[in-house]
């Protein structure tokens, strides 16, 4: 493993552990094995570092890819929006502890939004890319015409945020992800199968 790998490695833990508002790019280096220069040759900033760790380190960022890549028009509707859904919950939900940290903090909400727009990143991108899933879709004559799958996408990966959120707020175990994907693409489709 490269030493680039081995920070992203370090710096989700640490993350994950202390919270990004109370993490230097110092500790994250030190929980590596390497000097801060050495993290300095990789990323940026924290903010790009942070970018990196959500992209490369998150499973569910990598589920949510893959719950869309060449799906369109293979399958039913009901299981890629439910693979869609509960791909989303888990990637926003292991996004919350850092991304809470973000907001805290003017200053590094800041950076992070710039580091998103210098790398062409960013939460639109989910829904963009559900949106064109859902449109090639419509394409295929599987989804009603007249929908707008724009709103479509928000209204499916809203309902996964908030699920997201508030899983953090109850008792460990007190919510099925899977059956909540499950009711939210079906609620969903309802209004745009034909």
């Amino acid at each position: 493993m490269g030493t680039r790998d081995v920070i992203l490695d370090a710096a989700a833990r640490v993350i994950a552990e202390r919270g990004l508002a109370n993490v230097t790019t110092r500790q994250i280096a030190q929980t590596a094995g390497f000097t801060e220069a050495a993290l300095y040759k990789h990323f940026t900033n924290k903010a790009d570092l942070l970018v990196a760790v959500m992209r490369e380190r998150s499973p569910g960022f990598t589920l949510l890819a893959r719950a869309l890549n060449g799906r369109a028009g293979t399958g039913t509707l009901l299981d890629n929006l439910t693979g869609v859904a509960r791909a989303a919950i888990t990637f926003y939900g292991e996004g919350f502890p850092m991304l809470a940290s973000i907001f805290a903090d003017p200053a590094t909400l800041a950076a992070h939004k710039e580091e998103l727009r210098q790398q062409g990143a960013g939460p639109h991108k989910a829904n963009e890319a559900v949106a064109a899933y859902l449109r090639t879709e419509q394409d295929l004559g599987r989804l009603r015409p007249e929908v707008d799958a724009t709103a479509a996408a928000g209204l499916l990966l809203g309902a996964c945020f908030q699920h997201a959120f508030l899983s953090h707020m109850a008792s460990p175990g007190s919510s099925d992800d899977g059956e909540a994907a499950a009711s939210f693409a079906r609620t969903l489709l309802q209004q745009l199968a034909r």
